[in-house]
Protein backbone atom coordinates (compact mmCIF):
# COMPACT_ATOMS: atom_id res chain seq x y z
CA UNK A 1 0.00 0.00 0.00
CA UNK A 2 1.71 3.30 -0.93
CA UNK A 3 1.85 6.15 0.98
CA UNK A 4 -0.52 8.46 -0.51
CA UNK A 5 -3.26 6.08 -0.93
CA UNK A 6 -2.59 5.35 3.15
CA UNK A 7 -2.69 8.82 3.64
CA UNK A 8 -5.93 9.34 1.77
CA UNK A 9 -7.62 6.34 3.48
CA UNK A 10 -6.57 7.83 6.97
CA UNK A 11 -8.18 11.12 5.99
CA UNK A 12 -11.76 9.74 4.96
CA UNK A 13 -11.49 7.50 8.27
CA UNK A 14 -10.63 10.55 10.57
CA UNK A 15 -14.01 12.75 8.45
CA UNK A 16 -15.92 9.20 8.89
CA UNK A 17 -14.92 9.50 13.07
CA UNK A 18 -15.67 12.65 13.37
CA UNK A 19 -19.32 12.74 11.78
CA UNK A 20 -19.95 9.49 14.41
CA UNK A 21 -18.87 11.43 17.36
CA UNK A 22 -21.08 14.34 16.24
CA UNK A 23 -24.49 11.64 16.89
CA UNK A 24 -22.60 10.16 19.73
CA UNK A 25 -22.63 13.61 21.40
CA UNK A 26 -26.03 13.98 20.34
CA UNK A 27 -27.59 10.75 21.75
CA UNK A 28 -25.41 11.38 24.88
CA UNK A 29 -27.32 14.71 25.39
CA UNK A 30 -30.52 12.65 24.49
CA UNK A 31 -29.91 10.48 27.56
CA UNK A 32 -30.01 13.88 29.36
CA UNK A 33 -25.93 13.79 30.40
CA UNK A 34 -24.89 17.73 30.40
CA UNK A 35 -22.96 19.02 27.88
CA UNK A 36 -20.70 20.51 30.35
CA UNK A 37 -19.44 17.26 31.24
CA UNK A 38 -19.21 15.93 27.80
CA UNK A 39 -17.01 19.30 26.98
CA UNK A 40 -15.10 18.97 29.70
CA UNK A 41 -14.89 14.79 29.50
CA UNK A 42 -13.84 15.06 26.03
CA UNK A 43 -11.33 17.49 25.84
CA UNK A 44 -9.33 15.93 29.27
CA UNK A 45 -9.22 12.82 28.26
CA UNK A 46 -8.71 12.97 24.66
CA UNK A 47 -5.44 15.42 26.08
CA UNK A 48 -4.51 13.00 28.28
CA UNK A 49 -4.26 10.06 25.89
CA UNK A 50 -2.46 12.85 23.39
CA UNK A 51 0.28 14.54 25.71
CA UNK A 52 1.16 10.61 26.49
CA UNK A 53 1.71 9.88 22.76
CA UNK A 54 3.73 12.75 22.76
CA UNK A 55 5.37 11.68 26.20
CA UNK A 56 6.53 8.30 24.45
CA UNK A 57 7.90 9.66 21.07
CA UNK A 58 9.31 13.32 22.27
CA UNK A 59 9.88 13.99 25.72
CA UNK A 60 12.27 16.36 25.18
CA UNK A 61 10.11 18.38 23.24
CA UNK A 62 7.59 18.19 25.34
CA UNK A 63 10.04 19.21 28.69
CA UNK A 64 10.97 22.30 26.33
CA UNK A 65 7.37 23.14 25.43
CA UNK A 66 6.23 22.56 29.65
CA UNK A 67 9.82 25.22 30.67
CA UNK A 68 8.53 28.29 28.05
CA UNK A 69 5.96 30.97 28.99
CA UNK A 70 5.70 32.09 25.88
CA UNK A 71 4.59 28.28 24.12
CA UNK A 72 2.23 27.94 27.22
CA UNK A 73 0.63 31.09 26.74
CA UNK A 74 -0.08 30.35 23.19
CA UNK A 75 -1.31 26.97 23.61
CA UNK A 76 -3.73 28.58 26.53
CA UNK A 77 -5.19 31.06 24.37
CA UNK A 78 -6.09 28.54 21.19
CA UNK A 79 -6.93 26.45 24.04
CA UNK A 80 -9.50 28.61 24.92
CA UNK A 81 -10.62 30.52 22.23
CA UNK A 82 -10.09 27.76 19.66
CA UNK A 83 -10.22 23.82 21.06
CA UNK A 84 -12.97 24.93 24.32
CA UNK A 85 -14.85 27.37 22.46
CA UNK A 86 -15.46 24.95 19.47
CA UNK A 87 -15.95 22.01 21.01
CA UNK A 88 -18.72 23.55 23.53
CA UNK A 89 -20.64 25.45 20.78
CA UNK A 90 -20.38 22.62 18.67
CA UNK A 91 -21.91 20.56 21.11
CA UNK A 92 -24.38 23.19 22.06
CA UNK A 93 -25.42 23.32 18.23
CA UNK A 94 -25.92 19.29 18.21
CA UNK A 95 -28.10 20.04 21.31
CA UNK A 96 -30.72 22.43 19.27
CA UNK A 97 -30.72 21.34 16.30
CA UNK A 98 -28.81 17.64 15.47
CA UNK A 99 -25.64 16.25 14.61
CA UNK A 100 -25.92 16.82 10.38
CA UNK A 101 -26.81 20.19 10.75
CA UNK A 102 -24.27 21.22 13.40
CA UNK A 103 -21.59 19.83 11.52
CA UNK A 104 -22.86 21.73 7.75
CA UNK A 105 -23.24 24.89 9.57
CA UNK A 106 -19.45 24.36 11.82
CA UNK A 107 -17.70 23.58 8.09
CA UNK A 108 -18.50 27.63 6.87
CA UNK A 109 -15.46 28.27 8.82
CA UNK A 110 -12.89 27.67 5.85
CA UNK A 111 -14.91 30.06 3.73
CA UNK A 112 -14.55 32.63 7.16
CA UNK A 113 -10.96 31.67 6.93
CA UNK A 114 -10.97 32.92 3.86
CA UNK A 115 -12.75 36.00 4.19
CA UNK A 116 -10.24 36.66 7.24
CA UNK A 117 -7.54 36.26 4.74
CA UNK A 118 -8.45 38.96 2.07
CA UNK A 119 -9.47 41.46 4.63
CA UNK A 120 -5.94 40.81 6.49
CA UNK A 121 -3.76 40.67 2.53
CA UNK A 122 -5.90 43.62 1.82
CA UNK A 123 -6.92 41.87 -1.50
CA UNK A 124 -9.95 41.21 -3.28
CA UNK A 125 -11.06 37.52 -3.57
CA UNK A 126 -10.60 35.74 -6.81
CA UNK A 127 -13.78 34.45 -8.86
CA UNK A 128 -14.30 31.14 -7.66
CA UNK A 129 -13.84 32.55 -3.92
CA UNK A 130 -16.60 35.21 -4.27
CA UNK A 131 -18.64 31.90 -5.53
CA UNK A 132 -17.82 30.03 -2.15
CA UNK A 133 -18.55 32.96 0.10
CA UNK A 134 -21.94 33.35 -2.31
CA UNK A 135 -22.58 29.55 -1.90
CA UNK A 136 -21.90 29.25 1.64
CA UNK A 137 -24.22 32.29 2.82
CA UNK A 138 -27.14 31.05 0.46
CA UNK A 139 -26.23 27.66 1.97
CA UNK A 140 -26.92 28.84 5.58
CA UNK A 141 -30.23 30.87 4.34
CA UNK A 142 -31.80 27.55 2.90
CA UNK A 143 -31.30 25.77 6.21
CA UNK A 144 -31.74 28.04 8.39
CA UNK A 145 -35.11 29.35 6.40
CA UNK A 146 -36.61 26.69 4.04
CA UNK A 147 -36.10 30.03 1.66
CA UNK A 148 -38.71 31.74 3.14
CA UNK A 149 -37.39 35.20 4.98
CA UNK A 150 -40.60 35.69 8.00
CA UNK A 151 -39.21 31.74 9.39
CA UNK A 152 -36.77 29.95 11.05
CA UNK A 153 -37.23 26.37 10.10
CA UNK A 154 -34.18 25.98 12.99
CA UNK A 155 -34.61 27.58 16.31
CA UNK A 156 -32.74 30.97 17.11
CA UNK A 157 -30.63 29.40 19.70
CA UNK A 158 -30.05 26.23 17.06
CA UNK A 159 -28.93 29.18 14.75
CA UNK A 160 -26.71 30.77 16.71
CA UNK A 161 -24.68 27.84 17.91
CA UNK A 162 -24.06 26.46 14.69
CA UNK A 163 -22.74 29.81 12.98
CA UNK A 164 -20.82 30.59 16.28
CA UNK A 165 -19.12 27.18 16.32
CA UNK A 166 -17.81 27.88 12.77
CA UNK A 167 -16.55 31.41 14.11
CA UNK A 168 -14.64 29.73 16.82
CA UNK A 169 -13.50 26.29 14.27
CA UNK A 170 -11.84 29.07 11.95
CA UNK A 171 -10.15 30.28 15.41
CA UNK A 172 -8.87 26.76 15.70
CA UNK A 173 -7.33 27.02 12.65
CA UNK A 174 -5.97 30.10 12.66
CA UNK A 175 -4.66 30.51 16.07
CA UNK A 176 -1.78 27.29 16.22
CA UNK A 177 -0.32 27.87 12.84
CA UNK A 178 2.90 28.89 14.28
CA UNK A 179 2.68 26.92 17.26
CA UNK A 180 2.24 23.59 15.19
CA UNK A 181 4.75 24.70 12.88
CA UNK A 182 7.52 25.24 15.89
CA UNK A 183 6.38 22.24 18.51
CA UNK A 184 4.11 19.77 15.73
CA UNK A 185 0.46 18.99 16.11
CA UNK A 186 0.23 16.13 18.77
CA UNK A 187 1.98 18.24 21.46
CA UNK A 188 0.08 21.54 20.65
CA UNK A 189 -3.06 19.94 20.50
CA UNK A 190 -2.74 17.48 23.20
CA UNK A 191 -1.97 20.01 25.69
CA UNK A 192 -4.63 22.46 24.88
CA UNK A 193 -7.20 19.99 24.84
CA UNK A 194 -6.17 19.11 28.40
CA UNK A 195 -5.84 22.55 29.58
CA UNK A 196 -9.50 23.62 28.13
CA UNK A 197 -10.65 20.48 29.22
CA UNK A 198 -9.06 21.27 33.23
CA UNK A 199 -9.92 25.01 32.88
CA UNK A 200 -13.92 24.18 31.82
CA UNK A 201 -14.24 21.14 34.38
CA UNK A 202 -13.02 23.56 37.28
CA UNK A 203 -14.98 26.04 35.99
CA UNK A 204 -18.07 24.55 35.59
CA UNK A 205 -17.83 22.06 38.24
CA UNK A 206 -18.34 19.43 35.58
CA UNK A 207 -18.06 16.57 38.13
CA UNK A 208 -21.35 16.97 39.71
CA UNK A 209 -23.15 15.85 36.39
CA UNK A 210 -24.27 12.27 36.21
CA UNK A 211 -21.99 9.84 33.43
CA UNK A 212 -25.76 7.43 33.31
CA UNK A 213 -22.99 5.06 32.29
CA UNK A 214 -24.61 2.04 30.75
CA UNK A 215 -23.73 -0.71 28.14
CA UNK A 216 -25.56 1.86 25.59
CA UNK A 217 -24.02 5.30 26.65
CA UNK A 218 -20.63 2.91 27.26
CA UNK A 219 -20.56 3.05 23.25
CA UNK A 220 -21.30 6.98 22.86
CA UNK A 221 -18.94 7.72 25.09
CA UNK A 222 -16.41 5.71 22.82
CA UNK A 223 -17.72 7.46 19.88
CA UNK A 224 -17.32 10.75 21.28
CA UNK A 225 -14.06 10.88 22.54
CA UNK A 226 -12.09 7.48 21.64
CA UNK A 227 -13.14 7.42 18.32
CA UNK A 228 -14.16 11.22 17.42
CA UNK A 229 -11.51 12.32 19.19
CA UNK A 230 -8.18 10.36 19.92
CA UNK A 231 -8.04 8.56 16.66
CA UNK A 232 -9.80 11.73 14.57
CA UNK A 233 -7.13 13.25 15.54
CA UNK A 234 -4.12 10.95 15.13
CA UNK A 235 -5.15 9.54 12.00
CA UNK A 236 -5.58 13.09 10.38
CA UNK A 237 -2.54 14.26 11.47
CA UNK A 238 -0.63 11.07 10.02
CA UNK A 239 -3.21 10.72 6.83
CA UNK A 240 -1.42 14.81 6.47
CA UNK A 241 1.83 14.08 6.54
CA UNK A 242 1.77 11.77 4.23
CA UNK A 243 -0.24 13.50 1.39
CA UNK A 244 -0.53 17.43 2.81
CA UNK A 245 -2.51 19.47 4.26
CA UNK A 246 -4.11 21.21 0.96
CA UNK A 247 -5.51 17.55 -0.26
CA UNK A 248 -6.13 16.59 3.27
CA UNK A 249 -8.68 19.56 3.56
CA UNK A 250 -10.36 18.70 0.64
CA UNK A 251 -10.94 15.31 1.55
CA UNK A 252 -12.09 16.27 5.27
CA UNK A 253 -14.84 17.58 4.01
CA UNK A 254 -16.43 14.76 3.78
CA UNK A 255 -17.55 15.16 7.94
CA UNK A 256 -20.53 16.56 6.96
CA UNK A 257 -21.66 14.51 4.91
CA UNK A 258 -20.80 11.71 7.51
CA UNK A 259 -22.94 13.13 10.23
CA UNK A 260 -25.88 13.88 7.85
CA UNK A 261 -25.58 9.86 6.92
CA UNK A 262 -25.31 8.43 10.87
CA UNK A 263 -28.30 11.47 11.77
CA UNK A 264 -30.42 9.75 9.76
CA UNK A 265 -29.61 6.29 10.14
CA UNK A 266 -28.87 5.97 13.63
CA UNK A 267 -30.66 9.08 15.31
CA UNK A 268 -33.49 8.57 12.69
CA UNK A 269 -33.46 12.39 11.51
CA UNK A 270 -35.91 13.73 9.07
CA UNK A 271 -34.26 16.43 6.25
CA UNK A 272 -36.39 18.34 4.35
CA UNK A 273 -35.52 18.60 0.23
CA UNK A 274 -34.45 22.11 0.88
CA UNK A 275 -32.08 21.28 3.95
CA UNK A 276 -29.62 18.57 1.43
CA UNK A 277 -29.64 21.57 -0.94
CA UNK A 278 -28.56 24.08 1.64
CA UNK A 279 -26.04 21.45 2.90
CA UNK A 280 -24.52 20.80 -0.91
CA UNK A 281 -24.62 24.48 -1.30
CA UNK A 282 -22.06 24.76 1.92
CA UNK A 283 -20.23 21.90 1.21
CA UNK A 284 -19.48 23.31 -2.53
CA UNK A 285 -18.23 26.39 -1.00
CA UNK A 286 -15.70 24.35 1.19
CA UNK A 287 -14.86 22.31 -1.71
CA UNK A 288 -14.39 25.18 -3.84
CA UNK A 289 -11.66 26.80 -1.47
CA UNK A 290 -9.80 23.99 -1.04
CA UNK A 291 -9.43 23.04 -4.78
CA UNK A 292 -8.31 26.23 -5.46
CA UNK A 293 -5.45 25.92 -3.13
CA UNK A 294 -4.98 22.32 -4.82
CA UNK A 295 -4.73 24.17 -8.36
CA UNK A 296 -2.25 26.73 -6.51
CA UNK A 297 0.06 24.04 -5.09
CA UNK A 298 0.11 21.98 -8.92
CA UNK A 299 1.07 25.05 -10.60
CA UNK A 300 3.86 25.39 -8.10
CA UNK A 301 5.00 21.83 -8.59
CA UNK A 302 4.35 22.53 -12.86
CA UNK A 303 6.72 25.34 -12.17
CA UNK A 304 9.61 23.88 -10.30
CA UNK A 305 9.86 21.15 -12.82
Amino acid sequence: MNKSFSGVVLIVLAAIAWGLSGVSGQYLMKQGISVYLLTSLRLLLSGIVLIAFVLIKQPQQLKRALSSKRVLAGIFLFSICGLLLNQFSYLQAIHYTNAGTATVLQYMAPVLVLAFTCIKNRSLPAVSEITAIILAILGTFIIATHGQWNNLALTPLGLFWGLFSAVTYTLYMLLPIQLIREWGSLLVIGLGMFMGGLVFGLFTQAWQYDLKFQPNTGFAYIGLIAIGSIFAYTALLKGISLIGAVKGSLLAAIEPIAAVFFSVTIMKEVFYPLDFIGMLFIVLAVLLVSLKDLLTLVRQRMQKD
